[in-house]
């Protein structure tokens, strides 16, 4: 009689599926023992059996009669204890991931998450890349000083599935920070991918990338170089990697005698003390400078071309700026208001707090037009005459510096705080990097490559913290290389690549800075649209209105984009109905008698608001 294929297939597949579990539950393991030691616990039940040899025979004579390949290949499986995964994890793609910093961190857990298989280059000794204080500046990687405070919160700077305890502060200083990501390094075990101390000299395509789209990568450890190949490449070494000081802008600094350096090198404000310093450039490393050296030199210029807005830390309420900006209701309000009344709505709120013409702030440029300056005690530090803000230096003497309004000043040293430029060597010509511009497809894809195995993370400048962003850029680009998610042809990313390079010089005042700046929500929603993870408010609305107002009203956090799709969190929910909570927290360090106090928005008004904001997307869909 000839035995059913079709039946026993099925039948040896189902008992290949109790044998696995078997497997894991008694943690039985190839190479324990002895030979039969070593085989899946159903073999061990077959060899106790009286009928096993029979079993077996009668099996193998149904399998050749049946001609079933599938079924033949279960029954091997069964007789060796073979796992099928096992074959499938010698076909597993290698992506090699340069930088281990915060961008290389989320790169290995989105490869892991995707089946892929990580290995990370880091040319240190530890992770953290920006975020890790070092006495000495590192060559290739960007310095921090000693008391540097980050500019986003907690709760939006956070990787998506794996919220900052809610007793860190919503201001993080960077031993903080490096702390958070030593907890989720070890919480998804990424620490074993990592290679430290290993820098990548090249990165170039195999003879045959065409076909195959695979990278030969050469690195060095110790002295020693090896080479491997790779399916795919991300580059995470960021855009604050090379200092930028255009010496060739400030004539004369060639034989000024005192000191000068770039705000890279600058670790704390003891070196300053007592002598007068000037801090060119007002944007964060700037501002940040000239308020900590003001505290122990005898005096402080803030030197700046167009001055800025200057935004706080803290806003209304007291909660963190950035949660209350970096809103969905807010950036859907942005697009449908003229950027004029944008405008001054925010430069009105801000010179609420200071008025910028007062204090020699205030620049030609309107509010959205360039990088914003966030800083919560430059205003006190020049009402108190220990920062003046002066114009740019026209040049420099041998002890002084002369300003274009045609004042001089003695002083004794000088901060760069200029920028950074980035630039990709190890990269053979697969890039090409102009004045800090480079064309990649939404700021990740190169464009013109015959397969999608390259990809930036992180090479972005965000109006909100970037952890988040180069998540979902990692998100991204893993599914792009394991083929799940296909990019358009060619000519349309360049297309959208020639549009968004149109978008930022009409907005922005012209600055290495400005070449790849994004918009914090609109672009989280972009990539995320690309994954299949935004948030559809509509369904939000229907089945979850409580959900749905936080979404849309509240912060938007990371948690957001893993309530759907690929990578979704069981826990987003919670996350997004309890952030709030996760802000106030680490301030109530002191109980204080709260006294009972009706809403400030009865939940009716938040419902007929979120119908009317419901109705505008639904019309704008």
């Amino acid at each position: 009689m000839k035995l059913n294929p079709s039946f026993l297939g099925i039948a040896l597949r189902s008992l290949l599926a109790i044998d696995l579990w078997a497997s894991k539950r008694l943690g039985v393991c190839a190479g324990e023992g002895s030979a039969w030691g070593s085989a899946r616990p159903l073999m061990k039940v077959i060899e106790v059996s009286g009928h096993g040899i029979p079993w077996l025979l009668g099996t193998f004579y149904g399998l050749c009669q049946s001609g079933s390949s599938a079924a033949r290949e279960v029954l091997l499986n069964l007789l060796f204890g073979r796992d099928p995964a096992e074959k499938e994890g010698r076909m597993e793609k290698r992506v090699a991931i340069i930088g281990g910093g915060s961008s290389g961190l989320c790169a290995i857990k989105a490869c892991l998450q995707e089946g892929l298989k990580p290995v990370c280059f880091e040319s240190t000794m530890d992770i953290g890349g920006l975020w890790r204080f070092e006495e000495q500046p590192e060559e290739g990687r960007a310095s921090i000083y000693r008391s540097v405070i980050i500019n986003t919160s907690k709760e939006m700077m956070c990787f998506s599935d794996y919220p900052i305890p809610e007793d860190f502060p919503n201001y993080m200083h960077n031993s903080k920070i490096m702390e958070y990501f030593r907890m989720y390094a070890h919480h998804f075990d990424l620490l074993r991918h990592i290679r430290f101390r290993t820098s990548v000299c090249r990165v170039s395509k195999r003879p045959d990338f065409a076909t195959t789209g695979q990278w030969e990568v050469v690195t060095e450890s110790e002295g020693k170089q090896e080479t491997a190949v790779f399916d795919a490449v991300l580059v995470c070494t960021g855009h604050h990697t090379k200092a930028h000081i255009p010496l060739s802008s400030f004539p004369g600094i060639e034989k000024f005698k005192g000191r000068y350096l770039h705000s890279r090198d600058y670790k704390d404000a003891r070196d300053f003390k007592d002598k007068r310093v000037v801090v060119i450039g007002i944007g964060n490393s700037g501002s940040d400078l000239a308020v900590e050296i003001s505290h122990t030199a005898k005096q402080v210029f803030l030197s700046t071309r167009r001055g800025a807005w200057i935004f706080n830390r803290v806003g209304d309420q007291g909660y963190p700026m950035d949660t209350i900006f970096n809103t969905r209701m807010k950036a859907l309000l942005k697009d449908l208001l003229s950027s004029s009344i944008a405008n001054n709505f925010v430069e009105r709120q801000l010179n609420a707090r200071f008025n910028h013409s007062h204090y020699g702030m205030k620049p030609k440029h309107r509010v959205f037009d360039q990088h914003p300056t966030i800083n919560d005690d430059l205003p006190n530090r020049i009402i108190s005459g220990r920062v003046r803000v002066k114009p740019n230096i026209q040049e420099f003497t041998e002890t002084s510096a002369i300003f274009e309004d045609g004042t001089r000043e003695d002083i004794d040293a000088v901060v760069f705080a200029t920028g950074y430029s980035f630039s990709f060597p190890f990269l053979e010509g697969c890039v090409k990097v102009v004045e800090n511009q480079i064309s990649l497809y939404k700021f990740v894809f190169p464009p013109d490559l015959e397969k999608p195995t390259l990809a930036f993370i992180g090479l972005i400048q965000p109006l909100g913290a970037i952890m988040p962003l180069s998540e979902l850029q990692c998100r991204w680009a893993t599914r792009v290389f394991k083929g799940l998610n296909k990019l358009p042809p060619r000519h349309d990313m360049e297309a959208d690549i020639k549009q968004k390079k149109e978008a930022m010089a009409k907005r922005y005042v012209k600055s290495q800075r400005h070449t790849i700046q994004v918009d914090y929500v609109p672009y989280m929603d972009e990539i995320a649209c690309q994954v299949g993870v935004k948030p559809n408010l509509l369904t939000l609305f229907l089945t979850d209105p409580k959900l749905a107002l936080e979404v849309a009203f509240g912060p938007c956090t990371p948690y957001q984009f893993r309530l759907q799709g690929p990578g979704a969190w069981v826990g987003a929910r919670e996350a997004i109905l309890t952030q709030r909570q996760r802000i106030i927290k680490p301030l109530q360090t002191r109980r204080v008698e709260k006294q009972a106090l009706a809403s400030a928005v009865p939940l009716i008004f938040k419902l007929v608001g979120a119908v009317a904001i419901l109705a505008v997307i639904v019309a704008y869909l």
